[in-house]
């Protein structure tokens, strides 16, 4: 069995599937088992994935959103930590060792996150500080997870399932710990969730954009959910 199982759920990702596990295969780490979750793809991801075949697990299902997908793959994990990657993640060679070092120097802790880059902005974040996390979404996906403490993501959540996992976590007193480095990158528009980062829903001309409104009621759903 793997120490660390990493899922990979990909939605018409052919243009940086491959960047993605290239970087995966590069960790310094090499402990760790990969399930991609096919979503019902439709350009050539799955004939790309067929050329990882023998290192990897490849599951394939209809289309079901993000959650869904990470929650499958999650379901196929034997390992003692889980990590999501979306498929436009490309790591840092050390991510697994770091994340994987902080939690065993700190067996308090449920999870390790990290700074980050998004294209060419960098997210230095904060040290975990559970007043910020009920006002914010700051913490990202790709955090390494111990699975006993996983509750998994919400599939009715369009938006913010990431903030809903640590929000339902810090409810069960599992709390992360931040490493104030750099350990990935994102590139924009390349993923399953769309992410954005929480700047550009308050500029001036966001306002005219129908992606806002959806942000700020998706907003609206977590905290009612976690009475915030």
């Amino acid at each position: 069995m793997s120490e660390i199982s990493i899922v990979v759920p990909a939605y018409n990702a052919q243009k940086t599937i491959a960047i993605c596990l290239d970087s995966i295969f590069d960790q310094t780490f090499k402990d760790f088992e990969i399930i991609v979750v096919n979503d019902g793809s439709t350009d050539h991801t799955e004939h790309i994935l067929q050329t990882y075949r023998d290192k990897l697990k490849i599951i394939n299902q209809k289309n079901r959103g993000a959650a869904a997908a990470r929650n499958q793959g999650a379901a196929a994990a034997s390992s003692s930590y889980i990590i999501f990657f979306d498929a436009d993640i490309i790591a840092q060679p050390t991510l697994l060792q770091k994340m994987h070092q902080t939690l065993l120097n700190n067996p308090q802790i449920s999870y390790a996150y990290s700074a980050f880059k998004f294209g060419l902005k960098t997210f230095r974040l904060w040290p975990f500080d559970p007043a910020r996390l009920k006002k914010m979404p700051y913490i990202h996906t790709t955090s390494l997870i111990r699975r006993r403490d996983f509750p998994g993501f919400d599939e009715s959540l369009k938006k913010f399932q990431d903030w809903d996992l640590w929000l339902t976590m810090l409810e069960k007193e599992r709390i992360g710990c931040f490493i104030p480095e750099i350990l990935f990158s994102v590139r924009p528009g390349g993923g399953m969730s769309k992410w954005l980062p929480k700047f550009f829903y308050q500029l001036p001309w966001s306002k005219k954009i129908s992606a806002v409104e959806s942000y700020r009621q998706a907003e609206k759903i977590i905290k009612q959910k976690h009475d915030l």
